[in-house]
């Protein structure tokens, strides 16, 4: 049977979660949240709940990592559901937290436009952000929320591959995350989350063919996703059918 939470970290986390007073920033950011540290590089990695695993997905769409705002909802989700089991609060999480914001409205032109809604048998992949949530798995490359200078990291200052710190989550936790969907198409959201899933190709922890290449990263501040996109369309429109017809649902 798949295993679909990853709960030894929520264990360890959710009576903290449910302890806060409010959810500011600073409570947020603090040590007792604090995975990683690199002080050099300026980099923090604390913890969040994005830990379940759609045993039923049938694509994996890939960001960079969660931000602030993905965070906070995250940690609003345990405490909404704190009389809910532990899958079903994460579960809750993965739905409420992932992609959220006015990053989701571009993410779901995007891939309406490469017909993935009609291979899904669902009327548009807004629905995969609610009725139709059974059918992927939202997650990223960096699992647990990334800040550089206390900002929102974007996946290219430093470099993701190049970073010691990140190698055991991309390497590990993400690699492991994919092994576990085995046949799920992957969709990485720009090109550094694609640097970072051609590395596991690289090395063998990944199957080419379920990697969807070409994809921008949807945020509003990407301002070449419209010519990016334009680009790659028809080959990734391809590629969508043509890994449907070997995975049909």
């Amino acid at each position: 049977m798949v295993q679909v939470t990853r709960t030894k970290l929520f264990h360890t986390y959710k009576s903290k979660i449910l302890q806060l007073s409010d959810l500011e920033e600073e409570k947020l950011k603090s040590e007792d949240f604090l995975l990683d540290r690199d002080e050099k590089k300026q980099l923090d990695i604390y913890y969040a709940p994005f830990e379940y695993i759609n045993p039923d997905a049938k694509v994996v769409i890939a960001g960079i990592t969660p931000g602030l705002y993905q965070m906070r909802q995250s940690f609003e989700a345990i405490r909404d559901l704190k009389g809910a089991s532990d899958e079903e609060a994460l579960r809750a999480v993965k739905q409420r937290g992932s992609f959220s914001g006015p990053i989701r409205k571009n993410l779901v032109t995007m891939l309406d436009d490469l017909d993935l809604h009609h291979h899904l048998g669902i009327e548009s992949s807004l629905d995969l952000f609610g009725s139709a949530n059974h059918l992927v798995q939202n997650t990223a490359v960096l699992p647990y929320p990334v800040f550089y200078k206390g900002k929102n990291y974007n996946g290219s200052s430093p470099d993701m591959i190049r970073t010691e710190l990140f190698r055991p989550y991309v390497e590990g936790v993400f690699a492991e995350e994919m092994a576990q969907l085995k046949d799920a198409l992957i969709l990485p959201m720009g090109v550094n989350v694609k640097r970072a899933v051609e590395l596991l190709v690289d090395r063998g922890l990944l199957d080419q063919e379920r990697v969807v290449s070409g994809f921008p990263h949807p945020s509003g501040g990407n301002g070449h996703r419209h010519r990016i996109f334009a680009e790659n369309r028809d080959a990734m429109k391809r590629h969508i059918a043509e890994h449907f017809k070997r995975h049909p649902l």
